[in-house]
């Protein structure tokens, strides 16, 4: 059986007890590169094959898989974060169902949501947004449908978290800037939940500067909206004493 398995924003111990029951009982290991923390990798039993997929491409990582089931043996397929969102594995899935090789995928704990906690805000505040955008740009990767450009996106002014954009930060924020306005708040956070995360907080207006100054160049998420200082707004109606209970 292969399990993908989502390995979380970088601290190891924010895995489910599942996907780490998976990773110590895998006679084979495939892991996403330096994203996936060492000590989930520590967890792997005796003689297991570890293989990073880093530098490999699909075939040669369906390669792997095939042969470990061939062989009856279970891989451990890790992804950073949570496997549902910005991972390859739907690629890899279609191979192995053309291939008739078993699947199972365990979910993991996005970056976005451990950057949130790390700015110890809710992303969905009551009267201010309820709604989450996530996506990410073109730059160096595949192109993005139609309709799903940032300012179509931003003409909701929802939550907008991107991925894989800090590179681009000023093109970014300058075309959210038109919809969302230079003062709304902005924040970006690498390396969530990790001992050397950063935290940068700015608006559209001021924070590609910020960015640069702290050389953040990747593995970072990009949060845009009101909800980062929201402090006015209404309580929420589950728990509000006029429901009825």
């Amino acid at each position: 059986m292969i399990r993908f398995v989502g390995a979380g924003p970088g601290a190891a111990d924010l895995i489910t007890v599942r996907g780490q029951r998976v990773i110590e009982t895998s006679p084979v290991c495939l892991y996403a590169g330096s994203l996936v923390p060492a000590e989930l990798l520590a967890r792997c039993p005796d003689g297991a094959r570890i293989v990073d997929t880093a530098n490999l491409n699909l075939d040669q990582i369906l390669a792997e898989m095939t042969a470990a089931h061939e062989q009856g043996l279970d891989v451990a397929r890790l992804h950073s974060g949570d496997p549902s969102v910005f991972s390859a594995m739907a690629e890899q899935m279609r191979r192995l169902d053309a291939a008739g090789v078993p699947y199972e995928v365990v979910p993991g704990v996005p970056a976005f949501a451990a950057a949130a906690a790390s700015l110890r805000r809710e992303l969905t505040v009551p009267g201010v947004a309820q709604t989450i955008i996530l996506t990410r740009t073109s730059e160096r990767a595949t192109p993005m449908p139609e309709g799903e450009d940032l300012t179509t996106l931003g003409r909701s002014t929802a939550t907008m978290v991107l991925h894989l954009a800090v590179q681009r930060i000023e093109p970014v924020t300058a075309e959210l800037a038109e919809t969302y306005g230079p003062d709304c708040p902005v924040a970006v956070v690498a390396y969530a939940s990790r001992s050397d995360e950063v935290i940068i907080r700015g608006t559209l207006g001021d924070i590609s500067d910020m960015v640069r100054a702290a050389g953040v160049r990747r593995t970072a998420v990009i949060i845009v909206g009101r909800v980062l200082t929201a402090a006015q707004f209404p309580d929420s109606h589950l728990y509000s004493v006029a429901r009825a209970r």
